[in-house]
């Protein structure tokens, strides 16, 4: 999805298409988390095994490396590993502010509405276990469901300098550790505590979705070689997203005993905590065909009806965290409107009108124009001193040159 791999030293030429399926990722995790949503039949997790959340772990894989593979490779394995810890310090950080911004919405909303908005979210634990849950929270062994994607990406990154210093060996050992640590997952039944008074488990297993992320990784990195778009592949991939509707559509699958029985059967190969493979094939399936929809037209994704979707994928971290507190309060409106054709219409474009807003003013800020004011009115500042300073004068004796 790039010009040159991470690791190659070459220049990196930004690619739209990142941007835009990061960006299309943000609007639909924020759709599919606004609760009791009749528009969550409609986002593409009803009709395949994978969704939103492959698209946002494989493109924060790949965006992981143009980030901080160069900084491995050209400035030493010390600086990498320090630049991954500061980012994993930022996403830690922006998990836990985000736990106390939601805490405070539904908390407000239960006070001030008529719905239990805490008991909703599953918070009413850590309302009534305040220390224990502080503890919980801050060594994350305390993550509730609608918080467990930011875990999750906290675990993936920190398992990069481990497959960095095993890639000196050789690009394929870290690859092959991703993919003998996910084998160990499912067959040890590897997880992570989620909660001190129950067995459950992270929603999202940083030890098997991180094949997902380093998937990404390895093809921006340049050590996974991408398959070249040929009319075989073409029809593999999309007979196997066809075929998997009936059986991942629960409204078709409803209808057919050999469909329900089909689902009970391959469930646990869909399931999504530890990342089930026909989820990873599904996806690779979908972005195969993404991929071969897009190549030779990636100049379409940089003109204007493009740009709010690329500025979401431009400040994904940012968005995601404001969307997932934004879904609440969509809900509580939902709650209070009714959910009518039109109630949900404008809601919904409301919510994404301050998603796509939010983003350009994320935008705006990283540019910092103010540098450019500050840098004018010094100028303008130096300029008239320079004008308002006495000037020495100069008197010349005859036959003597003046000093130079």
């Amino acid at each position: 999805m790039t010009t040159s791999g991470a690791g190659t030293g070459g220049p990196r030429v930004r690619d739209p298409r990142l941007d835009f399926f990061r960006g299309l990722a943000m609007l639909i995790i924020f759709i599919a988390h606004v609760p009791n949503n009749p528009w969550n039949e409609y986002i593409p997790a009803r009709f395949g095994w994978s969704d939103a959340t492959e698209m946002f772990v494989f493109c924060s894989g790949f965006a992981a490396a143009i980030a901080f593979g160069g900084t491995f490779v050209k400035a030493g394995y010390g600086y990498g590993t320090a630049r991954i810890g500061y980012r994993v310090w930022q996403i830690y950080v922006a998990h836990v502010a985000m736990f106390f911004f939601i805490a405070a919405v539904v908390t407000a909303g239960s006070a001030w509405l008529s719905g239990d908005y805490v008991k909703q979210l599953n918070l009413t634990w850590f309302m009534e276990n305040p220390a224990q849950g502080l503890v919980g929270l801050f060594t994350l062994t305390y993550v509730p469901n609608y918080f467990d994607i930011l875990p999750m990406y906290i675990g993936a990154l920190a398992l990069v300098p481990i497959v960095m210093a095993l890639s000196r060996l050789h690009p394929w050992a870290g690859l092959t550790f991703c993919a003998a640590l996910y084998a160990a997952t499912w067959l040890y039944g590897w997880g992570l505590p989620a909660e001190p008074f129950s067995d459950r488990e992270w929603f999202f297993d940083p030890l098997g979705w991180q094949l997902l992320f380093f998937t990404g990784f390895g093809i921006s990195m340049g050590w996974i070689p991408t398959p070249r778009i040929s009319r075989p592949l073409l029809w593999l991939a999309g007979g196997f997203v066809v075929l998997s509707i009936p059986a991942a559509h629960w409204g078709t699958a409803q209808h057919f005993e050999f469909l329900r029985q089909l689902r009970d059967d391959i469930w646990v190969w869909q399931e999504k905590t530890d990342f089930g493979l026909l989820r990873y094939v599904h996806f690779l399936a979908l972005a195969y065909l993404a991929v071969a929809l897009v190549k030779g037209r990636e100049h379409l994704l940089l003109e204007r009806w493009a740009r709010p979707i690329l500025t979401v994928g431009r400040n994904s971290l940012p968005i995601f965290l404001l969307s997932m507190g934004l879904a609440r309060v969509a809900g509580m409106m939902l709650d209070e409107l009714g959910r009518s054709a039109m109630v949900l219409t404008l809601v919904h474009a409301a919510g994404i009108a301050v998603l796509i807003g939010f983003a350009y003013w994320c935008t705006l800020l990283k540019r910092q124009p103010w540098r450019r004011i500050e840098a004018e009115h010094s100028s303008r500042l130096a300029a008239a001193a320079h004008a308002n300073a006495p000037h020495p004068v100069v008197t010349y004796r005859p036959g003597v040159a003046p000093a130079e």
